[in-house]
């Protein structure tokens, strides 16, 4: 199926339910991205800081660029005058810089703050511990210039769908858990970004409301090199 059909399909399926679609971009042509705008779709995430940037500078400014990929705080300033959000926010240290980079621009930059949720090595974020003694320190409540909206997560590569199910699970109670006791009174902590074109229906079964989808709606990727902007 095409592009254009794969949007509109997933459309179809997402909106009734209230689960809104991130199209993962990543490697994809300009040409790829404007097939899925034609069909209706703003929302892109992007994992490279450098191919999002040469993205946002050729495509529709009506697009919503998401950054999915780990952030280092050297990349802020790249991003900061344009990002619609920042998913993959693991430490406070890059929320700072966020904060500081937005006010230079006098914006507010939303955010997910990715929990590491996966039985992997080589995935980003907090641990639970890690995420509480944050939203407890002194120093977050002073960050204005960043709005967080939720939490974000990925779950273990594997095919065992009762591992990927518990993860999901334990990221929701954890997103209830952290909206309860810090966030109650903000209408804006709403988001549960969790699922991939590989996982996606357990995702929203577990309780997510945002899903990041590549394979799903532009194919296999082909890998392509970027370098890197210091």
């Amino acid at each position: 199926m095409s592009i254009a059909t794969n949007i509109e399909s997933l459309q179809i399926d997402l909106k009734p339910i209230g689960v809104t679609l991130v199209a993962v971009s990543k490697t994809k042509s300009n040409e790829e991205i404007m097939e899925a705008y034609a069909a209706g779709q703003r929302i892109f995430g992007e994992n490279m800081v450098q191919e999002m940037v040469e993205k946002y500078e050729a495509l529709p400014k009506d697009i919503e660029w998401h950054l999915v990929g780990h952030l280092q705080t050297n990349k802020v300033k790249y991003i900061a005058p344009f990002i619609s959000m920042i998913q993959s926010v693991d430490s406070l240290k890059v929320l700072k810089e966020i904060d500081k980079l937005a006010g230079k621009h006098n914006r507010i930059i939303d955010c997910l703050l990715q929990v590491y949720i996966a039985d992997e090595a080589t995935k980003f974020g907090f641990d639970h511990a890690e995420l509480i003694e944050m939203l407890r320190s002194e120093e977050f409540p002073r960050l204005q210039h960043i709005r967080v909206r939720g939490l974000m997560g990925i779950a273990t590569n594997t095919e065992n769908e009762k591992v990927i199910k518990e993860e999901f699970y334990e990221l929701k109670m954890l997103f209830d858990g952290v909206k309860a006791s810090f966030f109650r009174k903000a209408e804006t902590f709403d988001t549960l970004s969790m699922g991939m074109s590989s996982d996606y229906s357990l995702a929203i079964e577990q309780g997510a409301n945002m899903v990041r989808l590549g394979s799903t709606i532009f194919g296999k990727r082909i890998i392509k090199h970027y370098k890197n902007k210091d």
